[in-house]
């Protein structure tokens, strides 16, 4: 399965949030990410539906997936808002999902994508049971709520782990998304270790250098 790159729009500039989703797809990102975080289950408060819906056009004219994180309590109760605003992939926690099964179904059966996530506390042993149903892991690098963070070193172990028990299951079609503190410096471990989808946002967005030269330095980082 080869490698993507999922550019975060949580670093983005929003008082030019279109043009800045476009210099990714430009720069050959295949994946938009966003964040949705409601203030309850992550301390920070980001976007809706709205957001999603404006972006979708630049999206989709590129032929570029959106991919929806939802870091938000009780996400069934929303699964059918963004699923209207456009989203290709909605990611849950296995935190917030009571009846992980059904929310799973619920996203499959509007014709999206399902996705499922856990915090960097919480054990792979949470997945077993889901894993034939969705279409991706994102095994989250750092603590949900907040960009610009540091990698968490143990997080490369349990990319691993994940790969492996797919691998066991005969699931190498479920894609292995990694979100948070991955810069050129660390994504071939990463990428070694089994992830299939890269989620960058402070390493694509900054004043350091262009979109373009940092999408580039990613993938220099793994090629």
């Amino acid at each position: 399965m080869s490698v993507k790159i999922a550019a975060s729009i949580l670093s983005a500039d929003f008082a030019r949030l279109g043009e800045q989703v476009q210099e990714a797809i430009d720069a050959g990102a295949e994946v938009i990410h966003v964040d949705i975080m409601d203030g309850h289950f992550v301390p920070n408060m980001t976007i809706g539906p709205v957001v999603v819906s404006a972006i979708k056009p630049i999206a989709q004219a590129a032929g570029v997936v959106l991919d929806v994180h939802l870091m938000i309590e009780a996400p069934d109760r929303l699964v059918p808002e963004f699923t209207q605003a456009g989203a290709d992939v909605l990611i849950v926690h296995v935190e917030t999902c009571p009846h992980l099964h059904r929310t799973v179904q619920m996203i499959k059966e509007l014709g999206v994508k399902a996705g499922v996530t856990l915090n960097p506390s919480t054990s792979l042993t949470t997945l077993e049971e889901i894993l034939p149903y969705v279409d991706q892991v994102l095994v989250m690098s750092v603590n949900p709520g907040f960009g610009n963070q540091t990698y968490i070193p143990t997080s490369t172990a349990k990319i691993a782990r994940v790969r492996r028990m797919l691998l066991e299951r005969d699931l190498t079609q479920v894609g292995i998304e990694v979100d948070g503190g991955l810069k050129p410096d660390n994504v071939t471990e990463v990428v070694d270790a089994g992830a299939t989808i890269l989620v960058a946002g402070s390493a694509i967005y900054n004043n350091k250098a262009s979109v373009t030269e940092n999408i580039a330095s990613l993938r220099r980082g793994y090629s």
